[in-house]
């Protein structure tokens, strides 16, 4: 179990719940089209963002499978971002991460520094096994995010399903906790 009452800060980034005063600019990277590319949902709008942010504000906790963390990625007191961890299996102690950047701050390691900590809630903190990412193959970035953390890329399913209209395919990157501990000298 983890409830996220706490921040977690990094050498540059504070991960910590969501709040309403950052509506503004969780809008700022939610309503662009290059980020809601390769995300189920279209670009938000201002009601839209509104209700997804009351939805994230409630996120603060893992207490049963099935549940989800969402953090908010701040840098020098701007959200430029989301992390988030699911628990997908309590028997088979089982988890997913992602990340969403605005891209204004693309390419400077913030993306990695921020998973980096949902790997560590989740291996040390929630004591998971195995822990898995998944991104549009086409989404380069995100999987270069996934290959820096030390993941193992293990399947490419293509044209696996429609997506946007359109056949999409996935890669399915994972790590276990044993790789974890050998590559953070933890445990």
């Amino acid at each position: 179990m983890f409830d996220f009452t706490d921040p977690i800060t990094t050498e540059r980034l504070i991960l910590r719940p969501f709040a309403e005063r950052d509506e503004e600019d969780m809008l700022e990277f939610e309503s662009r089209d290059d980020v809601a590319r390769y995300l189920f949902n279209e670009p938000r709008d201002r009601a839209d963002n509104a209700r997804e942010l009351a939805v994230r504000m409630t996120r603060t906790s893992l207490r049963k499978e099935k549940d989800d963390l969402v953090a908010a990625v701040e840098l020098e007191g701007k959200v430029i971002g989301y992390v988030l961890l699911v628990w997908l299996s309590e028997e088979h102690r089982q988890g997913e991460f992602g990340y969403v950047l605005h891209p204004g701050f693309g390419g400077r390691g913030y993306a990695t520094e921020a998973a980096v900590e949902m790997l560590r809630v989740g291996f040390e903190r929630l004591g998971l096994h195995r822990i898995i990412g998944r991104c549009d193959p086409r989404n380069t970035g995100s999987a270069r995010v996934m290959e820096r953390l030390g993941m193992r890329k293990e399947a490419h399913f293509v044209e696996s399903e429609i997506f946007k209209g359109e056949w999409g395919g996935e890669l399915h990157y994972a790590m276990l906790a044993s790789e974890w501990r050998a590559a953070h000298g933890t445990g």
